[in-house]
């Protein structure tokens, strides 16, 4: 069937494409896609082969809400018309049959999947469906949060407030923990206060070690617990000194696939325990921030600086290759109505 995607190719030249989806068979459901979330972290490394998940031309995106249009003979746990939220999309061509890597290629007008491999639920009654096509983002940093496990009343330093970042810190502030946003940008520390943090430092204005030891009882010599969600190797070592001694370090951000430097001594002689978190925690974490969404314990509509029709997603993704959106914190791309 065909349907319209945006598709980069090896020049990291973008652009809305009419491509083909396979036929569906008895065992898919074909969805219309509403909203696609975009996370700008992942897919700009995807698109500048920091990391690689298939060879180009590729489609990005992994979070998307949609409208069933149609179900396989063989589905029985869905039907025409419910909303739903996915992961990926199947494989997709060109007009000319060249083979364009999904990954996940959720940026595209339709997905045609099996509901066990794409990660299809129902969405929530009551979610708005442009906040839920960001659902990956706040599950990511719900895993860490439940991996590293702060408890209540723990001092906890969220070391880059870009969606994973903002994520961990509404995880942590529904856990009652004291949560301190760090960042250069105010922007994203004022969405950092209004998913829960506690206090908000600017650390382009002074060390974040400085100003977070003014904010700690004499004696108290850093966090309990520090997530690093920048995904910035020169932020590693600067985030590692805001940990206590014996507290925990967790790598929240994604370094991509290249080596990375730290200093060995200084995580050494704080004796450390450090977590790696990976991926959105799978369904258990996706139902729980869309719950929290639904019923408004999670307002993650104040992520959301940048609402784009397809056309207007492919400037905006050249302003991200091309390092001109800093304004950008989450976006969502409008392809139908619900």
């Amino acid at each position: 069937m065909d349907a319209n995607a945006i598709v980069c190719d090896a020049q990291q030249n973008l652009s809305l494409t009419r491509v083909r989806l396979p036929a569906p068979t008895a065992e898919d459901i074909v969805i219309r896609t509403v909203y696609s979330g975009v996370s700008p972290g992942t897919e700009l490394a995807l698109l500048q082969n920091k990391i690689r998940w298939g060879p180009y031309p590729l489609c990005t995106g992994y979070q998307a809400v949609g409208v069933i249009e149609a179900v396989g003979d063989n589905v029985s746990a869905f039907a025409p018309g419910q909303r739903v939220y996915y992961r990926s999309n199947v494989g997709m061509m060109s007009d000319r049959g060249d083979a364009i890597s999904a990954v996940s290629g959720t940026h595209c007008s339709h997905a045609v999947v099996q509901p066990g491999k794409a990660g299809v639920t129902r969405l929530p009654d009551g979610v708005d469906p442009a906040t839920a096509s960001l659902f990956v983002m706040p599950a990511v940093g719900l895993a860490g949060v439940d991996m590293a496990n702060p408890r209540m009343g723990d001092v906890v330093v969220v070391h880059g407030c870009g969606p994973i970042g903002l994520g961990v810190v509404a995880a942590c502030a529904h856990r009652g923990c004291r949560v301190i946003a760090v960042d250069i940008d105010d922007d994203r520390l004022e969405r950092a206060s209004a998913l829960g943090a506690d206090h908000l430092i600017n650390s382009s204005q002074r060390p974040a070690e400085e100003q977070i030891a003014d904010l700690l009882p004499d004696g108290t010599n850093g966090a309990d617990v520090v997530f690093e969600s920048t995904g910035l190797p020169q932020c590693i070592d600067p985030a590692i000194r805001l940990c206590r001694p014996y507290g925990t370090f967790v790598w929240q951000g994604n370094y991509g696939e290249h080596p990375i430097q730290m200093r060995f001594l200084e995580p050494h002689a704080r004796r450390l325990t450090m977590y790696f978190p990976c991926d959105d925690g799978g369904p258990p974490c996706r139902q729980a921030v869309l719950k929290n969404m639904a019923v408004g314990a999670l307002p993650w509509q104040h992520t959301i600086t940048h609402r784009v029709e397809p056309t207007e997603a492919v400037a905006l993704y050249h302003r991200m290759l091309k390092d001109q959106a800093a304004d950008l914190v989450s976006a969502v791309i409008k392809w139908s109505d619900a």
